[in-house]
């Protein structure tokens, strides 16, 4: 064996190794473009071909197989609870009013401390959407249509 597969093997050792510690699928492309430009070095061909050949097949399998390890080892991200909270409808409690820093929803069986995201008052009864979370306070917006409440 050569001097350069040689190296080439080591490297793609060394990234093996790497990828082994992190689990994050960074460097097994890499791996793969050692082990090409290891074939090349075995069959005579040039440094420059090798390193070429390191760079594509890299380049080849990080754009070939990346999407489908990140689907796989990402299959499924969980909401956090405040990002569940975003977006779901509401009815205003107690009335809305930044000024007086005042206002209370309650959304899903919890009750929060709430203002309005344009500054406009808000009355109780209205139904209302979370447009985003500040500390312990929900910033919303009117719905459509308004409830009431008993």
């Amino acid at each position: 064996m050569n001097i350069e597969a040689m190296v080439w093997l080591g490297l793609a050792i060394i990234f093996l190794i790497i990828e082994a510690n992190t689990v994050a699928m960074v460097s097994a492309w890499f791996c793969v473009g050692a082990l090409a430009a290891m074939a090349a070095a075995l069959l005579g061909g040039q440094l420059w071909l090798q390193i070429t050949i390191f760079v594509v097949a890299s380049a080849l399998s990080l754009a070939a197989f990346r999407p489908l390890v990140k689907k796989h080892f990402n299959a499924k991200v969980q909401k956090t609870n405040l990002d569940a909270v975003i977006g779901t409808v509401g009815t205003v409690i107690e009335p809305i009013d930044n000024i007086a820093a005042t206002g209370r929803v309650k959304l899903g069986g919890m009750e929060w401390s709430a203002r309005s995201t344009s500054g406009e008052p808000v009355p109780e009864g209205a139904v209302v959407k979370v447009d985003r979370i500040e500390g312990v306070k929900v910033f919303v917006t009117p719905a459509e249509e308004t409830v009431n409440v008993k």
